[in-house]
């Protein structure tokens, strides 16, 4: 239990300055992120708000990645957005529960593992496309209310406060990082909007954020099974991206800061956040690497920043939202334009002439749909299976049988490279079964029998072998080979030669 209450991160010194001011630059970036998100998904900006509080808390105390920001998000908006409109929002809650349950099991099942099968190029295009989503997130502030792009005064009173919030964050680090630049800029940026009386769109202009705490309710749904299979859908694609998003992020920050975060717990963590966030008037969420990144570019490594970012939240909720309305929104426009510079891989650019061919059209497969789609789960899972069938392709083209008579007129074929379903028809094409002699060897000392159609594949060559009246030896097969045979002796006839048991020479 003490390492779900460690607040800390005991392996390196806490900066408690540091993550203080870290975690209320946060919590100011998150106000406008969760009332735009929860608007998208048609639900109040309470419901965002709240949200972002419970995720943020939870996965900060419980998490399995300190410094790693969590609250609503936009991909799990466009999940729910049109149960919202359906089934309003006591549905929603319902299935903001049921995903944080299954994110809970897919936890305590340990299938965090599964992003080791998540290739960095699949990296490389998610965190392009998500920079291209963070930056393009920030045209709309350059429209009015009806959707025109600004002119004239307003757009360049807009474009010289979000520039000077550039520069702030861009120059202050390189004179002095005590306080954090992303906070600096936000305040300058304020005081000079707040004492000038300069007339540009703040976060009132949005939405109010004005609220109490949030209030503790079962979703008021009817408990049936046409209710859960209803909810079911929604719940399993929430859950499912929510992990992918989490995971993912969990992965960059372990890049950026040379450590290592724990996937599964992770997993929990957000599933338990979900399954509070349901019962507390919240709309659920996942990760938010925009957020992380300031973050831990603000230097914060340790839980108590993403604490504190939660907390003071739900203190400007509660008691400042009337300042907080006032707020720029270009100071916090020129923030997240930051960001998405600093999260677009720019070396990725330095590899098209390095990286495989195949890799580059995986990144920028990935890279294109996050970017236009804003489906990142959806974009990441076509990247895995792109890269897996491009790696399948590449090893099916691998396997070669090098081919000898001995003195006793034994050929020898000595199998180089896997046999896989890939590979099947490669590997038959290189016998000649009517043409070898009456004893032939097959080595498997240099290649691996992988799955039922390796299997079949050797079954139908035997029995060429037999049929011919000529005997087979299959020698150097690793145990692992020799148990895949064994274990589909039941579903199929393994027809191999030699060995006492298994007709397996394994020498």
């Amino acid at each position: 239990m003490k390492k779900y209450l460690n607040l800390f991160d005991l392996s390196q010194k806490v900066h408690y300055k540091t993550e203080i001011l870290s975690g209320l630059t946060v919590a100011l970036a998150l106000i406008p992120e969760a009332v735009a998100f929860a608007l998208i998904a048609g639900l109040s900006p309470l419901t965002g708000l709240y949200a972002a509080f419970v995720m943020g808390l939870v996965t900060s105390v419980l998490g399995g990645r300190p410094g790693m920001i969590s609250g609503a998000t936009g991909a799990v908006a466009v999940v729910l957005v049109v149960l919202a409109q359906s089934h309003g929002p006591e549905y929603i809650f319902a299935t903001v529960v049921l995903a944080g349950l299954i994110q809970i099991a897919a936890g305590f099942l340990k299938l965090g593992k599964l992003m080791r099968l998540v290739p960095h190029p699949v990296i490389f295009g998610f965190v392009n496309g998500l920079a291209i989503i963070i930056f393009s997130s920030q045209l709309k502030q350059f429209q009015d209310v009806d959707g025109n792009w600004l002119t004239g005064t307003p757009l360049y009173i807009l474009l010289a406060l979000v520039g000077l919030t550039m520069l702030i964050i861009w120059g202050l680090p390189k004179l002095s990082k005590a306080i954090p630049a992303s906070l600096t800029a936000i305040l300058a940026v304020f005081a000079m909007v707040v004492f000038l009386d300069i007339d540009t769109k703040t976060v009132g202009d949005i939405a109010s954020i004005k609220g109490g705490f949030p209030p503790f309710h079962i979703p008021k749904v009817p408990f049936s099974l046409d209710t859960f299979m209803l909810i079911l859908p929604y719940a399993g694609i929430m859950a499912s991206v929510g992990l992918i998003e989490s995971l993912l992020t969990l992965n960059i920050i372990d890049e950026i800061t040379g450590t290592r975060g724990r996937g599964n717990k992770e997993a929990v963590a957000q599933g338990t956040a979900n399954v509070i966030s349901g019962f507390f008037s919240g709309m659920g969420g996942c990760a938010m690497i925009g957020q992380s990144l300031i973050n831990i570019s603000s230097g914060a490594r340790a839980r108590l920043s993403g604490i504190v970012a939660s907390v003071m939240l739900l203190v400007f909720i509660m008691f400042g939202s009337g300042l907080i309305e006032k707020m720029p929104m270009a100071a916090l426009t020129g923030l997240m334009i930051m960001v998405s510079i600093g999260t677009f891989e720019w070396a990725s650019f330095r590899t098209f002439n390095k990286m495989p061919k195949s890799d580059i059209f995986v990144m920028v497969v990935v890279t294109l749909i996050t970017a236009v789609l804003h489906n990142l789960a959806f974009a990441v899972i076509i990247g895995v299976i792109i890269a897996a069938l491009v790696f399948a392709w590449d090893n099916a083209k691998r396997i070669r049988a090098r081919k000898f008579t001995d003195a006793d007129g034994i050929k020898h074929y000595e199998i180089y490279g896997p046999l896989f379903f890939g590979s099947v028809t490669v590997f038959n094409s290189k016998f000649e079964v009517e043409a070898d002699p009456d004893e032939v060897i097959i080595d498997f000392s240099e290649s691996r029998v992988v799955d039922m159609s390796a299997i079949e594949a050797l079954n139908k060559l035997t029995e060429r072998y037999l049929k011919a009246g000529k005997k087979v030896h299959l020698k150097h097969l690793s145990p692992d080979c020799i148990k895949l045979l064994k274990n589909a002796e039941k579903i199929i006839d393994v027809n191999v030669l030699e060995d006492p048991t298994y007709k397996v020479l394994a020498d």
